[in-house]
């Protein structure tokens, strides 16, 4: 008898595994989507070309999400895609990327399904992070790598987005306020017929008061885009009050120097098209989807076109300066990063590159060049060096350091934060430079308006008057922050304010044709 049910057991034993298998490919057979995802060039191969291994791991983890149904029969789901994805057109992306497949035949269901719903998540990740990568075009370093599972992210917003369409892409769409405010009015502006105007010919600077020939010609041009409320019908060739003003708002609105002379600055800022200005917007909207993602609470945010800084406290703009950064040739790298220290009463050790580029020269031209510039020759430990026994043509590993003092181009404070680009913030005695615009005029570094300002920002009041004691000493200080802060270096050439007022940025390092170009198709 035992022998007997030891023989049965054997066989059911045996059997399990078949069983299993049986029961596995009737599950594949109930749902045939697991498998169509697995093998999609054989299933789908129309498909399949369109998609990388992400998108297929995304859609494989997607369908799981809904145990592995169709998911775009349900009544009015697939309509209420549709009518999302043209609203795309409002975030600057092309509608027509996401056009979604139709099948017509009975074995295309499936495939149909798929490549709705592959539509479906990339439309959701272009929104929320942007179409096109950032790392490639706009590269922003990281002290710390970014941690994020996208596709988890993603998902959190697509499965239960099935039941609410338009929520899912407003939960997608950036929050951001610059990001709502430029796609408002892009929205608008993009319904619009163009405007028109003529480009402003190049000559002498115009000024106040002054006659020229152009007069009439920019005249019409800012009355074109409403800086004017009309134009003479005389057309005479007087730089008037009435016209000064107008040139003087159409410069603030695009981070000129405001002050009614037209120059080589503002003629190529009046002569830039609409249909670029436009597409300026689209551009940004990009941008700002890439912010995002970096942008902290309390944070430290420099828009390096504007040369302009904001300091952020629970998500809110609290304070803006004025900042000047990295001229073209030395262009202010984009970073993210933290405030560690403040350097007080810093000294100032020459960088390489402006050793080689900007001292040397100036040495090898004027002997007395170091003692004008109150310059210390040392070597690479730190030791004073004669200035005398260095050969300037060949002059061999050597630092140059300006001490601390009223001259130095630190002034009393630099901010740091790690990064390999070895630049930061700091004060500075050029303070004149700060009325102008654009403020392009550094080596890399940002200096920064009102720095003390930005200090009392950083640091609670017990901080400030240790600071205060430390700069009153006029001795080097390293001061470390309690809290470090977030500080993020962005670029972006425009945005809108809270009242669709659009402001611009010269686009100081050629940056916004390479993205237009990339972004393809103007919606």
């Amino acid at each position: 008898m035992i022998k007997k049910h030891a023989c049965y057991l054997s066989l059911c034993l045996l059997a399990a595994p078949l069983v299993a298998t049986a029961q596995n490919e009737l599950a594949d057979h109930d749902s045939p989507l697991p498998l169509a995802l697995r093998q999609l060039p054989v299933d789908c191969p129309r498909l399949a070309v369109h998609l990388d291994t992400s998108a297929q791991t995304l859609l494989q983890a997607f369908y799981q999400q809904q145990n592995d149904v169709l998911v775009w029969t349900a009544s009015g789901r697939l309509s209420a895609l549709q009518a999302q994805l043209q609203q795309l057109a409002d975030d600057g992306l092309d509608p027509a990327r996401y056009s979604l497949p139709s099948g017509n035949a009975e074995g295309d269901a499936l495939c149909t399904d798929i490549g709705i719903t592959a539509h479906y998540l990339q439309a959701l990740q272009d929104l929320r992070y942007g179409r096109l990568l950032q790392s490639r075009f706009e590269p922003l370093w990281h002290a710390q790598a970014l941690q994020r599972d996208r596709h988890a992210e993603v998902l959190a917003i697509a499965g239960p987005g099935l039941q609410d369409i338009a929520t899912a892409f407003q939960q997608a769409r950036p929050s951001l306020e610059q990001y709502q405010s430029l796609r408002r009015v892009y929205a608008h502006l993009r319904q619009q017929a163009l405007p028109h105007w003529q480009a402003l010919a190049d000559g002498p600077l115009l000024r106040p008061g002054a006659h020229d020939a152009r007069v009439p010609e920019l005249a019409q041009r800012l009355f074109s885009e409403g800086y004017l409320a009309s134009v003479s019908a005389r057309g005479g060739t007087a730089y008037t009050t009435e016209l000064v003003n107008a040139v003087k708002n159409f410069q603030l609105n695009h981070s000129l120097q405001s002050d009614g002379v037209v120059g080589p600055g503002t003629v190529i800022e009046l002569n830039v098209s609409p249909a670029v200005r436009r597409d300026q917007l689209r551009i940004n909207l990009e941008r700002f989807r890439w912010l995002a993602q970096d942008l902290e609470p309390n944070s430290l945010l420099i828009n390096v076109a504007a040369a302009q800084l904001t300091v952020y406290q629970s998500g809110v703009p609290v304070w803006q300066t004025r900042i000047q950064v990295g001229r073209a040739e030395r262009p202010t790298p984009l970073l993210k990063s933290s405030v560690t220290r403040l350097t007080l009463n810093p000294t100032w050790t020459v960088p390489p590159t402006i050793m080689r580029e900007d001292k040397l020269p100036e040495i090898r031209r004027d002997p007395t060049f170091l003692s004008k510039q109150s310059l210390q020759v040392l070597d690479r430990d730190g030791h004073p060096l004669a200035a005398a026994a260095i050969d300037w043509d060949n002059p061999g590993n050597i630092l140059l350091r300006q001490d601390a003092g009223p001259n130095n181009p630190l002034g009393q404070m630099a901010i740091r934060f790690p990064n390999p680009f070895s630049v930061y913030l700091h004060d500075t005695p050029s303070q004149a430079l700060f009325q102008k615009a654009p403020r392009a005029f550094s080596s890399g570094c940002v200096r920064v308006e009102q720095a003390m300002q930005l200090r009392d920002l950083l640091l609670s009041p017990a901080e400030r008057a240790r600071t205060n004691e430390l700069l009153a000493t006029g001795l080097t200080h390293e001061f470390r922050l309690a809290t470090p802060v977030s500080i993020l270096l962005s670029y972006w050439t425009v945005q809108a304010d809270s009242h669709g007022q659009l402001l611009y940025a010269p686009d100081i390092y050629g940056r916004d044709a390479a993205l237009s170009v990339a972004l393809g198709s103007k919606s």
